[in-house]
């Protein structure tokens, strides 16, 4: 089946420039440009400045319909801007309003003093963009756009020698502006071809406002809590969802929701995804991330995030996952077992989703999985005055939900199809993963050597083999129960050992320069979520410095983690900001649209930055490329009727489909049969590895 490429014209709509040349587009948010960033008109981001900015990123539920919509009218004809000559004398006016090249791109938050800087400049030469050339000049400079000073010149050096990058189908080259340290407001300058790249800061503090917006994600994520304008925005204030008559209060049963007796109280928690649904394995395991992050980092997390607990003396981070523990505590049963899922009603905004909510019934894999939340909260909030009690209540929790797991090893319940959609049930291996892992949390929690000769025992007979994005969470457990002072020492060195030796590849990857955007990952690692698998790749670096491990000293592993996440800041073959609608911040090209049940295709408030009278929330991580993205099996043609047939338009998108891996993807937010999904929808699992990654770097 041939997929419908994007026109000309479209193309020129989503990358904002002329296709004889990657020349550039209109200035975009650093600088003020043509159209008012939806995230302006909101009271409740962490940042104080309302900006005027350009939005550069496609409103694609509107490519997925129409590939007839042009550039705005007061952006500028850059089609020869390749061919400019640069201006006499340098003004900081001529280098701001020189044209953002496309094909220049960088971390648009920007730079930590420390770090190795590197715009990664970009000749496509296969996919959707092949069409545009770009030849980068031998005259670079690093321009403060503040003093108009030339702080920084050189030229830029060929990556590969030349050759194409599978990955991404293009031709790259590095420019290296690593000794700047000073901070500032910045734009890479190609002096002979006058483009320049978005503006970025380099600072000690760039990244802690996006911090801020990745974490408040979770209060827009709440269910049963009302967002008033004063803490969401305006743009973004809802009543409380899911209290209803019959819903999250009052939920039933899967299979019994004519029996009341089977009414448990299930309000709070957070919505999963771009569902609404609740999925106890996979919540535990969002709790479980959170807490590493707060115990990484914990001088980072102030008390003024702007969620409701804001100022009450207690870090916000702490204040959201009581939030997320309150709902877990409320999914476990009196004799110690845990519902496996709920699930909800949908409707834009969520208040207005009136269908009743049910629950499926307790698990094996749930409680054992809830089990270690429990534990390791117990440990955590321990630490909170006036939160002792509470982490006492978590330690029983945990050991009650190890009991009923232990004497009820295999109760499953497929979920999917019944309640909620996702599948979160687990096999036999499965099971005895997250048991193992339970007890190395409850060995933290309570000291008890059977825990610990159990978790010890299971470690002999599963040590770690191997390192990567993909198993990432389970040896971020086992480095945990290694800094523990009683575990013994030689279960703690051979897991240091196994850790440190399966880093090796790793390393080469990186010291021999594999991927030309600085972030390797393996063309077969591209899957639906490979935004995730980005930021645990960045994290399996991290991980080495916060545990002490290897002798490549902590700049080096800083540098090598950041390569990952500076591919999230747009340093990427589509020059975008993974997030959605970080347009205050200043950066030029953010995430526009994404599959999200709140913020639906249509919407006149929430469809898109670029249409609608708000666009999404800001801070949501998407999943990111996936080159194995199709449409619905049913179309073209076979999906049901003229109408729903009609919604799968007349050939697959492309992009997201028959790209190079990295240049899979399109900002849309279509719902069935094209599946947007696959693509653009968040998660709260993108979401905590995202979030972890960036706290290592807030100082």
């Amino acid at each position: 089946m041939r997929s419908t490429l994007i026109t000309r014209s479209l193309l020129a709509m989503l990358l904002g420039v002329g296709l004889s040349a990657c020349g550039g587009s209109s200035s975009g948010g650093e600088t003020g440009g043509s159209s008012q960033s939806r995230v302006a008109q909101s009271s409740a981001n962490s940042s104080e400045a309302d900006s005027e900015s350009s939005s550069e990123s496609s409103d694609l539920s509107s490519a997925a319909s129409s590939t007839s919509s042009a550039q705005s009218s007061s952006e500028p004809d850059t089609a020869q801007v390749c061919d400019q000559s640069p201006p006499e004398t340098l003004v900081a006016a001529e280098v701001e309003n020189a044209p953002v090249a496309v094909c220049l791109v960088v971390d648009q938050f920007g730079y930590l003093p420390s770090a190795q800087k590197v715009a990664v400049l970009r000749d496509p030469q296969a996919g959707f963009d092949s069409g545009l050339s770009f030849a980068p000049g031998e005259d670079y400079a690093l321009v403060n756009v503040d003093s108009g000073e030339v702080v920084h010149t050189g030229s830029p050096s060929t990556w590969n020698e030349g050759a194409i990058s599978d990955i991404s189908g293009d031709k790259a080259w590095w420019f290296d502006f690593s000794a700047v340290t000073d901070p500032g407001r910045y734009v890479v300058w190609d002096r002979s071809q006058n483009v320049r790249s978005p503006a970025f800061s380099i600072g000690a503090d760039v990244y802690k406002p996006v911090l801020k917006d990745a974490v408040r994600t979770f209060f827009y994520q709440r269910a049963g809590d009302e967002k008033l304008a004063t803490h969401a925005g305006t743009g973004w204030a809802d009543g409380a969802s899911h209290l209803g008559e019959g819903q999250d209060p009052a939920a039933r049963l899967y299979g019994s929701e004519n029996d009341a007796s089977t009414e448990r109280d299930l309000r709070g928690g957070w919505y999963d995804a771009g569902d609404y649904n609740k999925y106890t394995n996979w919540h535990a395991d969002y709790l479980v991330v959170l807490m590493h992050t707060y115990r990484e980092n914990p001088g980072i997390w102030t008390d003024d995030f702007n969620i409701p607990e804001s100022g009450n003396g207690i870090p916000d981070l702490l204040d959201e996952l009581k939030w997320g523990m309150d709902w877990l505590i409320r999914m476990q049963e009196d004799d110690g077992s845990v519902l496996s899922v709920m699930g909800l009603a949908h409707a834009s905004p969520p208040s207005s989703a009136t269908g009743p909510s049910v629950y499926g019934p307790a698990t094996t894999s749930a409680t054992l999985t809830s089990a270690q939340a429990f534990a390791f909260g117990s440990v955590i909030f321990a630490q909170v005055e006036g939160w002792e009690t509470y982490a006492q209540e978590l330690a029983t929790r945990a050991e009650n939900a190890w009991d009923w797991a232990d004497a009820h090893p295999s109760v499953t319940f497929e979920n999917s199809g019944k309640v909620a959609a996702g599948e979160q049930e687990v096999d036999d291996d499965g099971r005895a993963m997250k048991k193992r892992i339970a007890a190395l949390y409850l060995f933290a929690a309570t000291g008890e050597s059977d825990y610990k000769t159990f978790a010890e025992n299971e470690y002999r007979d599963h040590p770690i083999t191997w390192v990567g994005p993909w198993n990432e969470p389970e040896t971020t457990h086992w480095l945990y129960y290694a800094s523990l002072p009683d575990a013994t020492d030689s279960v703690v060195n051979d897991i240091r050992t196994a850790y440190t030796n399966g880093m090796n590849g790793h390393w080469e990857a990186v010291t021999q320069a594999q991927d030309a955007y600085r972030a390797y990952l393996g063309e077969s690692n591209f899957t639906w979520g490979s935004n995730r698998t980005m930021a645990r790749q960045g994290l399996t670096f991290t991980n080495l410095a916060v545990h002490g491990l290897g002798d490549a000293g902590e700049q080096a592993i800083d540098n090598a983690a950041l390569g990952y996440l500076n591919y999230l800041h747009g340093t990427n073959p589509l020059g975008k900001v993974y997030l959605s609608n970080m347009y205050h911040l200043d950066v030029h090209n953010s995430v526009d649209s994404f599959y999200h049940s709140w913020f639906s295709d249509g919407s006149a408030n929430w469809d898109s930055v670029k249409t609608s009278n708000y666009g999404p929330a800001p801070g949501y991580l998407v999943g990111g490329p996936n080159p194995s993205y199709s449409w619905d099996a049913c179309c073209p043609d076979s999906c049901g009727g003229s109408e729903n047939n009609a919604r799968c338009g007349a050939e697959e998108l492309s992009p997201p489909a028959d790209q190079p891996a990295a240049k899979a993807y399109l900002d849309f937010n279509t719902s069935w049969p094209v599946n947007s999904w696959q693509v653009t929808e968040n998660h709260n699992d993108y979401q905590v590895a995202y979030i972890r990654l960036l706290s290592r770097f807030v100082k």
